[in-house]
């Protein structure tokens, strides 16, 4: 007697992957995050346009510790807000093209910062960034059977 092995769904597949890929960004969140408000903070800074301060009516400091502070907030949000997942991949999408003028003028006025210390790896920054937001979107999106519609 021979036993057929059952072939995993691929949807089972897809959503391990896509947990794995949302425990994965809630990390990166957390230790960006953590980054703002400890080691990296004043490499943060050189990335805060000035007219940004006038906007938000903030200093470059405070405006990296706020930062900071959303980027733990989403990354606790990823994973203990289950039933939010959809929107919460959406405010970690907003948040990532929000901080894109940033990444944008630090390529311009070619700042280094840690990691960032060559004009090359400034711009890849700005491909990332793209990148993220999908990141975000498709590591959240609902399962094929539990989409509302």
């Amino acid at each position: 007697m021979t036993r057929r092995r059952k072939r995993a769904d691929p949807r089972s597949r897809l959503s391990g992957v896509r947990h794995a890929a949302r425990w994965a960004l809630a990390a990166a969140l957390a230790l960006t995050g953590s980054g703002h408000l400890s080691w990296g903070r004043r490499g943060f800074r050189i990335t805060v346009p000035d007219w940004a301060t006038r906007v938000l009516r903030m200093d470059k400091d405070a405006i990296v510790v706020a930062s900071g502070v959303v980027e733990l907030l989403l990354a606790a949000a990823l994973l203990m807000l289950p039933r939010e997942r959809a929107r919460v991949g959406w405010a970690v999408a907003a948040f990532f093209v929000a901080v894109l003028p940033g990444n944008v003028h630090q390529w311009r006025t070619r700042r280094s910062a840690p990691l960032l210390d060559t004009d090359g790896r400034r711009l890849g920054r700005l491909f990332l960034q793209p990148l993220l937001v999908v990141w975000a979107l498709w590591s959240t999106a609902a399962p094929e059977g539990r989409r509302r519609g």
